[in-house]
């Protein structure tokens, strides 16, 4: 970077249901709520970016950068809508920092969202499944009912087979992380807790999700309805907006990288984009994976945690799964982990996932999550945003300025 690019304040409405909410209503709510965090007005802001996956598909809604106009004193100012699969949120940020570098103003805006469900909360299952089947290569949606799941099935088989790892290890990520997510306001699953017996148990809600693979439901994140905002910022940003550097947090490097589309034919196991765009993060910060101590990673499901703890260094490949087991993913262990519930439970907005990694990073640098999910010497940060079967990634790491 030829200039160190701020994170100044960040906001996330309750990750769940948004009930009869607009996206006009969130687009707006997200802006205004994020300003609130530092008492500016949307006017300060210069520029700006806007993630979501399902806004045409389940939204009917397009050109959201419009929308992210609309808010008084946006009007006029350059604005783009990305979409990057579930690394949308992350593909926004980034957006914002390559305008912010290029010139174009001071202070941004990233905001990421996504409607899942409907006015009274509830959801169609099989049409979701249809639309993000809509993210992975035609060829391999052939007889998949639910893509996704499906996808990630096959690759929790072959982890499993490969690396000798039990449905029992991974279940135990999902555990852990309904665990934290009790601690979490703001995290869908707050209220249910479960067991590993519960987890690994065949009855009720928890079933094989594809016959003859070793998916589970509580294997699965969450479809859910949320948005998220962050405000980033320039030195004379931070000037402009009167927010002291201290308060702040360094986004002190980044990555994005994207392998081909189709599994078929490429190492899931160890995802060549995802690798390379953490060790871009980790070489423009200049820190090495044994730096950072809290993290949040992308589970869309057990086994996507799993490999992301290995993409971010902090376990070998095969080995991430153990890294839970042993308690070293813990609030006080080796990193902290999805501190925030993760995707499993701190429930998955598409549009606003890769968004909130970085808040709730920026929560834990800035200590300001609540204590039993408080890293005490949270020092160096780093998260992992992916879209697809491991197709996008988007990495940064994030540490208390200097």
């Amino acid at each position: 970077m030829n200039k160190p690019i701020y994170l100044a304040a960040y906001s996330q409405s309750k990750f769940g249901k948004l009930m009869g909410l607009t996206i006009p209503e969130i687009v707006s709510n997200a802006v205004t709520e994020v300003c609130k965090e530092i008492k500016v007005p949307p006017s300060s802001i210069d520029v700006g970016s806007i993630g979501s996956a399902c806004n045409f598909t389940l939204n009917k809604q397009g050109l959201l950068a419009g929308l992210l106009a609309t808010v008084p004193g946006l009007q006029g100012k350059p604005i783009e809508a990305v979409e990057n699969a579930c690394a949308s949120g992350g593909q926004a940020v980034l957006s914002v920092i390559y305008k912010l570098l290029g010139g174009a103003g001071d202070v941004g805006v990233a905001v990421g969202y996504e409607k899942m469900r409907d006015a009274e909360g509830k959801m169609d299952g099989k049409l979701i499944g249809e639309v993000l089947g809509y993210f992975s290569h035609p060829d391999e949606r052939v007889g998949k009912v639910f893509v996704f799941p499906h996808l990630f099935a096959e690759i929790m088989q072959c982890y499993m087979q490969v690396y000798g790892v039990s449905e029992s290890d991974l279940a135990q990520i999902a555990v852990n992380e309904y665990q934290n997510a009790k601690y979490n306001p703001w995290a869908q699953m707050n209220k249910v807790q479960i067991t590993l017996e519960q987890a690994m148990k065949i009855e009720g809600i928890n079933r094989y999700v594809v016959d003859g693979l070793p998916l589970k439901t509580y294997d699965c994140s969450q479809i859910t309805d949320g948005y998220a905002a962050l405000i980033l910022a320039t030195e004379q940003g931070l000037q402009k907006l009167g927010v002291a550097k201290a308060d702040c947090v360094e986004i002190a490097g980044y990555g994005q990288a994207t392998d081909p589309l189709a599994k078929e034919g490429r190492n899931t196991l160890h995802p060549t984009g995802a690798y390379t765009a953490m060790q871009k993060a980790y070489d423009m910060a200049g820190v090495k994976p044994a730096d950072v101590n809290v993290a949040e990673i992308h589970d869309c499901f057990t086994v996507a945690a799993a490999l992301g703890t290995e993409v971010i260094g902090k376990a070998a490949p095969g080995k991430g799964a153990q890294f839970w087991v042993d308690g070293k993913a813990a609030v006080e262990g080796e990193c902290a982990i999805n501190m925030s519930g993760g995707l499993i439970a701190k429930g998955h907005p598409i549009g606003a996932t890769g968004v909130a990694m970085l808040g709730s990073c920026f929560w834990q640098l800035k200590g300001k999550a609540p204590k039993e999910i408080q890293r005490k010497d949270a020092s160096v940060a780093a998260t992992f945003n992916i879209g697809g079967a491991l197709c996008a990634s988007v990495c940064t790491v994030l540490r208390n300025p200097a």
